[in-house]
């Protein structure tokens, strides 16, 4: 998958973690080198097992309208943690104590936090030198660009004949 596709689905996954209200909120993009089997985790807490649920609902729903469905997801049943697997990014929704507990963040230090402005952002595309025909001229034959144009000779102008 793309990575903007990746970031946008992420970032429509942390839209809909604050929609159910959820807390704590983090973002961690992966170190290529120590994780060779996601790109981000996205992790939330709940304040009980219903609003774990709820989150998960919440975004299963949002990202099943743009055709993305998780290949994997765990702990259903429990809502302590609850694990949505899409691949390319890994959700999971921890009650507070469950949080505490496992302490992913501690886990994945050299991971990177990131913002959902930053997830928002359009990626950069490279600043194509924007240059005018006049200008590739004048690079062609090795001439500067006003100097082409000053050897251009004006167009002639003819004269309508108002009679027969």
């Amino acid at each position: 998958m793309k990575k903007n596709e990746t970031t946008s689905q992420v970032a429509l996954a942390v839209r809909a973690c604050l929609e159910k209200k959820a807390e704590d909120i983090t973002v961690l993009r992966l170190d290529e080198h120590s994780s060779g089997f996601t790109d981000y985790f996205l992790l939330c807490s709940g304040a009980n097992p219903r609003q774990v649920q709820a989150i998960a609902d919440e975004i299963d729903h949002q990202l099943s309208a743009i055709g993305v469905e998780p290949k994997h997801t765990e702990g259903r049943t429990q809502a302590d943690w609850l694990l949505m697997d899409y691949v390319d990014f890994v959700v999971h929704i921890f009650s507070e104590t469950a949080r505490k507990f496992y302490g992913l963040e501690r886990l994945w230090k050299t991971a990177t936090r990131v913002e959902l402005s930053d997830l928002e952002k359009p990626a950069r595309k490279p600043a194509a030198a924007k240059t005018s025909k006049r200008a590739t001229a004048a690079a062609k034959s090795k001439t500067p660009a006003k100097s082409a144009a000053r050897k251009r000779a004006p167009a002639k102008r003819t004269r309508k004949s108002s009679g027969p």
